[in-house]
């Protein structure tokens, strides 16, 4: 997979990209990168890319040239354009399993207020939120779901299991984990984890991921086990 992240703060991916699983990724050739500055393609002396919003109110909206510029230089390897926004739809597992079979993607980290709507209607395929909340700009929401979508890639893990047990693979939480030592100021690790016995095992953690979920997601039980329906959204 190849991505092309487009930002106004390309200095924040600098060492993510050098760093545990995308940093190994990077260097098995499983996963490559280009961060690109969007104040290289902005024109003028200050290399503007933001302006007031039309119509008033607060913040600033980012400028649609630099960003329309910046994906036209990529062409055609430009691959599927996903903004970094809190108007997107929620990120979830299936989304990074959808998007880890994508040999190209686009990112736009929105920044400021808003980034002008003519970027959505010509050139954003979807968009993509991390939850109900509002970070300063999409730099960190995009670190966040390429850490989550290079993890899938095949050879990345090295180890199927290690992303199978993940919470959210069979869209319910994980079951709880333990290692060394057995007994540790005198909590012991479950004896059924100790038994061997994989069938054994493998029901205990199936049981327990239900209960984390009962508790801590509810919301994720509807969901359970039901095929996926998800499409890959169209242009807006």
């Amino acid at each position: 997979m190849h991505a092309n992240v487009l930002t106004i703060f390309p200095e924040l991916f600098e060492l993510p990209l050098r760093t545990s699983i995308l940093g190994r990724a990077r260097e098995a050739g499983r996963f490559s990168a280009r961060i690109v500055d969007l104040r290289d393609f902005a024109q003028g002396p200050h290399r503007q890319v933001d302006d007031y919003p039309y119509g008033g109110g607060g913040g600033m909206v980012m400028k649609p040239e630099p960003i329309f510029r910046a994906i036209e230089s990529l062409d055609p390897g430009r691959g599927r354009v996903v903004l970094l926004s809190a108007r997107g739809a929620r990120f979830d597992h299936a989304t990074a399993v959808r998007l880890s079979l994508q040999p190209v993607l686009t990112f736009v980290c929105g920044h400021y207020k808003d980034v002008d709507e003519r970027v959505r209607e010509a050139v954003v395929d979807e968009e993509i939120s991390l939850g109900d909340f509002v970070l300063s700009g999409g730099e960190l929401a995009c670190l966040a779901v390429l850490d989550a979508v290079v993890r899938l890639l095949p050879g990345v893990l090295g180890d199927f299991d290690s992303a199978q047990g993940d919470s959210f693979y069979d869209r319910i939480l994980g079951a709880p984990s333990y290692t060394r030592p057995a007994e540790f100021r005198g909590m012991r690790v479950p004896d059924v984890l100790l038994s061997g016995d994989h069938a054994a095992v493998g029901r205990w953690r199936e049981e327990r991921a239900l209960d984390l979920t009962r508790r801590n997601r509810p919301d994720l039980l509807e969901d359970h086990a039901a095929p996926s329906l998800d499409t890959p959204p169209g242009r807006a």
